[in-house]
């Protein structure tokens, strides 16, 4: 006998997400030459696209690669090996950058923090303000930290570099907050953004871009590291660009159709629902916490200092609440991923899990892309119903705070 619950899953992991079946339906299709006119008129359609999309006049290259090959991308056309970098953490997704970069040669400086509050600006400032010598070639920021839903104040970063008449280069990871969260490529200063496909673009995982400022292309023109696959000027040769090898042709058919479906709600529009629905998850957080947050209890690499003694967000101040993942800590003694299989096998709601120092300690609700308000509900609904089962202790009647915030 199957047991497996009927019904379609509730598939509410922070990345990949749930895919609309427009995209799906643009994937399916038979394979057609990828040098022909047909696909050379989608592909320049979908950089024009991701380029209003990123609000940018600047260049767009997208790479048949997760994010993290765009990681590399950004790296290797950008600098030189020793080249000296800062990275500014924020989780475990700016650690494994941090980690990439020294595998390729590169010197990274971590500006440590708590991940529940993150490096503040003014620290930032103070610390390229000590480099006298422009030292520092980039910085780096995780903008929206996948594993914690904290987002980064991107504007006042940049604000701080300005204001220090610093020389280097800004990379920033839009991976998780591309397409769901306010991002101004151009208004920022930023230099390389990276992004992919499988979150707020609402397609599979398997393809990825890179934003390139002029400054940041002129220099993968004059110094860079050893690259092949992520060579940005050997991509270049052709209008609008040229792929290694094959193009990824109905991942590019896939992301053509996802990004027609955002320009139709308006990107504003985008923006403004995520918002709103993300206000709903916190309200329901806040009301299975009782609206208590142990503020002494830090978190970082080396794991959880303090006591958790009920359910309560990961971030401590609002203007570090994402908007497309929220980080959830659960009372110590309970099993975020006992939870979490219960609310898979039972009931066939996919939650994500804890990552790093934060696993079975708390679980992740993504609520990006194709996502409405009946979807949300449902999901939270079914949360609480997965948190009952597993004996997590929590305030009941949560979905009431949800529906209070949806109605505001």
């Amino acid at each position: 006998m199957n047991s497996k619950p009927r019904g379609r899953q509730f598939f509410f992991n922070p990345g990949p997400t749930h895919i609309p079946d427009r995209v799906l339906d643009a994937m399916h299709r038979p394979t057609i030459d990828f040098l022909s006119d047909e696909f050379k008129v989608v592909l320049a359609d979908t950089h024009a696209s991701l380029k209003r999309a990123l609000k940018t006049q600047q260049h767009v290259l997208l790479h048949a690669a997760n994010g993290h090959g765009a990681w590399e991308a950004a790296l290797c056309n950008v600098f030189r090996e020793g080249d000296k970098l800062l990275m500014l953490e924020s989780g475990y997704f700016s650690f494994h950058w941090t980690k990439m970069a020294k595998d390729l040669g590169l010197e990274v400086e971590l500006l440590a923090a708590d991940w529940r509050t993150g490096v503040s600006p003014d620290r930032f400032a103070e610390r390229l303000a000590q480099d006298t010598a422009h030292e520092i070639k980039g910085v780096l920021l995780v903008h929206n930290e996948t594993a914690t839903g904290h987002v980064q104040p991107l504007p006042k970063i940049r604000a701080a570099i300005d204001d220090a008449k610093h020389p280097a280069m800004l990379l920033v990871d839009t991976i998780s907050s591309f397409g769901s969260m306010e991002f101004d490529f151009d208004k920022c200063g930023v230099d390389v953004a990276v992004g992919g496909s499988q979150k707020g673009l609402m397609m599979v995982a398997g393809m990825s871009f890179s934003g390139i400022s002029e400054r940041a292309m002129a220099a993968s023109r004059e110094h860079h590291m050893k690259r092949n696959y992520f060579d940005w000027q050997q991509m270049l040769l052709v209008e609008p660009q040229r792929f290694p090898g094959t193009s990824p042709v109905h991942l590019i058919y896939g992301l053509h159709e996802a990004l027609k479906i955002i320009e139709e709600e308006s990107l504003d529009a985008v923006i403004a629902r995520h918002g709103r629905l993300a206000g709903a998850v916190r309200a329901v957080v806040e009301h299975w916490g009782g609206g208590e947050t142990n503020r002494s209890v830090m978190i970082n690499d080396d794991g959880v200092s303090g006591p958790i003694t009920q359910i309560q967000l990961m971030m401590h101040e609002a203007e570090r609440h994402s908007d497309s993942v929220t980080a959830i800590l659960v009372p110590d003694g309970h099993d975020s991923n006992a939870m979490r299989k219960i609310a898979v096998s039972r009931y066939n709601l996919s939650l994500g899990q804890g990552l790093g120092p934060l696993a079975g300690k708390a679980f992740r609700i993504g609520h990006l892309g194709d996502l409405n308000e009946p979807m949300l509900l449902g999901a939270l609904a079914t949360t609480e119903m997965a948190l009952k089962a597993s004996g997590i202790p929590y305030h009941t009647g949560g979905i009431n705070a949800a529906i209070d915030a949806l109605s505001d």
